[in-house]
């Protein structure tokens, strides 16, 4: 069973990509809640197969921190991004990444692409490389206090009742605004939405 060590400091997007590569891709998956701790377990001499870093987490610094993963590890590293262009994914892949996976991909496309990473090759995903996303563009998203406020109690993995009895609002407004936001931020789910907003600087 091949053995991963997935490193992002949101405790929701990390945990649910965690148990989803566990559950539907049979890995063994190890968990860091940051670069210096990703660093130290490397260290340690885990005996990893490959390590997933999530782009923006603290003490990555970009491609800095991909360079000295490289260093320490005898295994391939990959980067996990939610809201990185197109460049930066192609400057990752000249540096040597063994791969650069956005977080939109799908389920079963990201169980993919971990195969191909561990059957010696390198995920380059064209569609995404070959787009003109704008990612300022998508850290000015327009939205609105109460949505704002949604979006932080999901990104803190709360329920919607939870959320409704935070906010003193019903549990019903609470599904409207997450609709919403989630239109907005093009998120698929709630998992999927607090990923993007933590990667955009949302919440």
């Amino acid at each position: 069973m091949s053995r991963i060590l997935l490193a992002d400091d949101h405790d929701l997007v990390r945990d649910t990509l965690a148990a989803y590569l566990r559950r539907e891709g049979g890995f063994e998956v190890d968990v860091a809640g940051g670069f210096d701790a990703a660093l130290a377990a490397v260290r340690r001499g885990g005996g990893h197969d490959l390590v997933l870093l999530d782009f923006r987490m603290p003490g990555m610094e970009a491609l800095a921190g991909l360079a000295r993963m490289q260093e320490v590890a005898r295994c391939p590293v990959a980067i996990l991004s939610g809201t990185a262009p197109p460049e930066v994914a192609r400057r990752a892949l000249r540096a040597g990444a063994a791969g650069f996976l956005p977080k939109t991909l799908a389920p079963q496309a990201l169980i993919a692409a971990v195969r191909r990473i561990l059957a010696g090759d390198i995920y380059a995903p064209c569609d995404f490389l070959t787009s003109d996303r704008d990612p300022e563009a998508e850290a000015d998203i327009a939205l609105t206090v109460r949505e704002r406020d949604v979006l932080v109690g999901v990104s803190e993995g709360k329920s919607n009742k939870e959320i409704a009895r935070d906010l003193a609002i019903q549990e019903v407004t609470v599904k409207l605004h997450l609709k919403t936001l989630s239109r907005k931020l093009g998120a698929r789910n709630r998992t999927h939405a607090a990923m993007l907003a933590r990667d955009m600087g949302l919440a």
